[in-house]
């Protein structure tokens, strides 16, 4: 197959399923309650404040918006504004060297490579855009950020839902059939092929993933084969 761009999910394919579960969630859950006491004054925050409450549908105190995010967090919902908040915690973290952002061994390279043939290359990740590029440029490897031409998150769409990988191939200006989308996931595997982008399943944790039956499955970025 001959690809001008190449999508990749982040959890269980770039990254470690454990590392966002047992590092980045723990960490945003013990410190965002003091981020939002601290910044609801701050405008960006509390944009994401209000687009909390309008995402439960009515007005909440600072403690019931901490309290409806300490909820999401445990049930790992892919809410906008939650993921938007994270990020911020994070990018904290992420500069104060708590943590280091998980990326498997081969990725680097493997992303130099396709880079070095003059693929293009994205990230697609129910991660806010900010916690996309804070993985990355704070990676165990050093900073990744400079291989990506762009960066889309739950903005652009729900993951499992065909009409988000169209979004995302009018944003990129690629055809389809020039695309690969690397996930661990099998409904979104399902859903960007739907709308005719080849796909490649990464079965790293087998023990997490169910099979994609519609294509190649591999154990790393090594084995994926761009011509």
């Amino acid at each position: 197959m001959a690809i001008k761009a190449i999508i990749t999910d982040i959890e269980g394919t770039t990254s470690s399923i454990s590392f966002v579960h047992k590092v980045l969630f723990p960490y945003a859950r013990e410190c965002l309650p003091q981020f939002v006491r601290e910044n609801h004054e701050d405008e960006q925050v509390a944009s994401l404040i209000n687009d909390v409450c309008e995402e439960v549908g009515h007005d909440l105190t600072t403690d019931q918006v901490i309290d409806q995010l300490i909820q999401w967090i445990d049930v790992d919902a892919k809410i906008t504004p939650l993921k938007a908040l994270q990020g911020l915690v994070w990018e904290q973290g992420y500069a104060d060297a708590d943590f280091t952002g998980h990326v498997y061994p081969e990725v680097p390279q493997s992303l130099q490579r396709w880079k070095d043939k003059g693929i293009s290359l994205y990230v697609y990740s129910s991660g806010s855009v900010a916690a996309q590029r804070l993985i990355f440029g704070y990676s165990d490897f050093g900073d990744l950020t400079p291989l990506f031409n762009g960066y889309f998150d739950t903005k652009i769409g729900a993951k499992r839902e065909a009409s988000a990988y169209q979004n995302i191939l009018d944003e990129i200006r690629v055809d389809a059939a020039d695309v690969l989308f690397l996930s661990d996931i099998e409904e979104e595997l399902e859903a960007a092929h739907s709308v005719g982008i080849q796909v490649i399943q990464l079965v790293r944790e087998p023990v997490a993933v169910s099979a994609a039956p519609m294509c190649q499955q591999v154990k790393t970025f090594a084995e994926v084969l761009t011509n």
